[in-house]
């Protein structure tokens, strides 16, 4: 019996050319066709405050190859994946000098063309905000802000999503978990590296979303598996720690971790008046972290005068009701939240950013139909990315690009994680206990009501690192969403605070 033993992903260099698949005169079937690489090279320059910025531009997909084993013989390396990446690099610089940024998206099962035409690449999709929102069919520009200022970058779309796919005759659901997931996005890392010579680059990661989840456990994985330490890792809008999110009966840790988003977003809309920002998020926090928690523990025992209190706070905090506060025992769900606040204006507010609104076309209906922040956006993106790849970088590919691909986002496997909390937290940890030097930015919005910034404090704050080690991270808050760079400031502001970090990581 003949058994093919998984390795783990690995990626090598495709003979040049290919074996047509087809059938022969005798009525037999040949075997598919070899996959190669196909990467297009263009070279562009960008203007900022008069200087310019001379770079290449490589494109395409590369092809991972894993070690297969037959009755424990090698038998050579196998087509598994093909990955599609986006690589900027400065003309003429000193590659052990230069800095090179591994950049994803999260979903799971997102492309990364969120990071890249929103906030580092060269070039950026034209949106407009909230009340001012761009019309088809949209448009590009430079982007001046660019992280390629400070660091060459390479986007990476994983297995599924964008133009990557799994190689012929295999599985794409083999690499939809969290396992498989950060075995090929690093087998991607470790290729780029060596076959561009960047070995003694100072190298960072910049993940959003579940990509921060990939890039904590990629600075894991990264630094075990092939000693390859980094510089520092870029959190944007983060989940390490999948608890402080799952509204699952006898959780009520989110409950408390999503109040202060949820008095920011009632704050922008006006349903907090005659309040600062910054008071009512204070406010917010303090009673998040005491009473709230104190009141949730102590279940039916809890004294109907201090219920009575609980109640009034949280319709103060939250602009909701007392009676709609009361008929949910104290417990604020956040997509019945996103669905019940504007609920006297027939409007329904944004999970990803709660600045936006949107409608329902049933208002009886407790949840938003559609996220209208998530609407206001995939449009823009979706043109930006499609015209931008074909146009101006040359890559022509007839697949449509997944955006973000919902069959491998509801599919995601967690089995590593059976019986236990889904966390990297421990794994981050471990990696700047190994590596000293490793540098964590992390940024949140205060509308963000997918990965709310109080969560992410939260976890932070138990990470278990020495004293000595808590200096290596920052944090930065935005007056925005999850995609925090749809708003002008801050997208300006992110980009000139992540170019710090990278310079403050290098020792620029």
């Amino acid at each position: 019996m003949v058994n093919e033993e998984r390795g783990e992903v690995q990626a090598g260099t495709a003979k040049p050319g290919t074996t047509e698949a087809g059938t022969t005169e005798a009525g037999t079937t040949t075997k598919p066709a070899t996959p190669v690489d196909d990467l297009v090279t263009t070279r562009h320059t960008l203007t900022i405050d008069g200087a310019e910025l001379r770079y290449t531009a490589t494109t395409g997909r590369i092809v991972l190859r894993e070690e297969v084993y037959t009755d424990g013989k090698f038998d050579g390396l196998k087509p598994k994946a093909e990955v599609f990446v986006t690589a900027y690099t400065l003309d003429d610089a000193e590659a052990a000098e230069r800095p090179v940024t591994f950049a994803f998206n999260g979903g799971p099962g997102s492309s990364s063309l969120w990071l890249h035409l929103g906030l580092l690449g060269p070039r950026r999709v034209v949106s407009g905000d909230v009340g001012e929102l761009a019309a088809p069919p949209y448009a590009i520009a430079d982007n001046a802000e660019t992280l390629l200022k400070y660091s060459d970058v390479v986007f990476i779309d994983p297995v599924s999503t964008g133009y990557s796919r799994a190689a012929e005759g295999e599985k794409p659901g083999d690499y939809h978990g969290f396992t498989r997931d950060l075995e090929s996005v690093g087998e991607v890392i470790r290729l780029w590296t060596s076959r561009n010579g960047r070995w003694m680059s100072p190298k960072f990661l910049a993940g959003e979303s579940y990509g921060t989840t990939r890039a904590a456990g990629l600075a894991w994985h990264l630094q075990k598996r092939y000693g390859m330490y980094l510089n520092g890792v870029m959190l944007i809008s983060v989940v390490l720690e999948f608890g402080t999110l799952d509204f699952t009966p006898g959780n009520d840790l989110p409950y408390t971790l999503f109040l202060p988003t949820y008095a920011a977003i009632a704050h922008y809309h006006g349903l907090i008046p005659d309040r600062s920002l910054e008071e009512l998020l204070a406010d917010a926090e303090r009673f998040a972290a005491g009473r709230y928690p104190n009141a949730l523990a102590q279940g039916n025992r809890i004294p109907a005068d201090y219920r009575a209190e609980v109640v009034t706070r949280l319709a103060e905090l939250t602009g909701l009701s007392e009676d709609y506060i009361d008929r949910v025992n104290l417990r604020i769900e956040h997509l019945r939240f996103f669905g019940e606040l504007l609920r006297s204006r027939r409007q329904t507010v944004g999970r990803l950013d709660g600045r936006f609104t949107g409608w329902n076309a049933d208002y009886g209906s407790e949840t938003p139909d559609r996220d209208p922040s998530m609407n206001a956006i995939t449009g823009p993106y979706s043109a930006a990315l499609n015209h931008y790849v074909r146009v101006e970088l040359g890559y022509e590919n007839d697949l449509p690009y997944e955006i973000i691909n919902a069959d491998a986002a509801g599919k995601w496997s967690f089995k590593e994680f059976e019986g236990q909390q889904i966390t990297v937290a421990e794994k981050l940890a471990e990696a700047m206990r190994m590596n000293p030097h490793l540098q964590v930015y992390v940024g949140s919005g205060h509308y963000d009501g997918a990965t709310p910034y109080f969560a992410t404090e939260h976890t932070l704050a138990r990470l278990p690192i020495p004293a000595e080690l808590t200096p290596n991270i920052q944090t930065r808050y935005y007056p925005a969403g999850h995609m925090m760079y749809v708003h002008e400031q801050s997208r300006i502001q992110q980009a000139a605070d992540l170019g710090a970090f990278i310079a403050t990581a290098t020792n620029q």
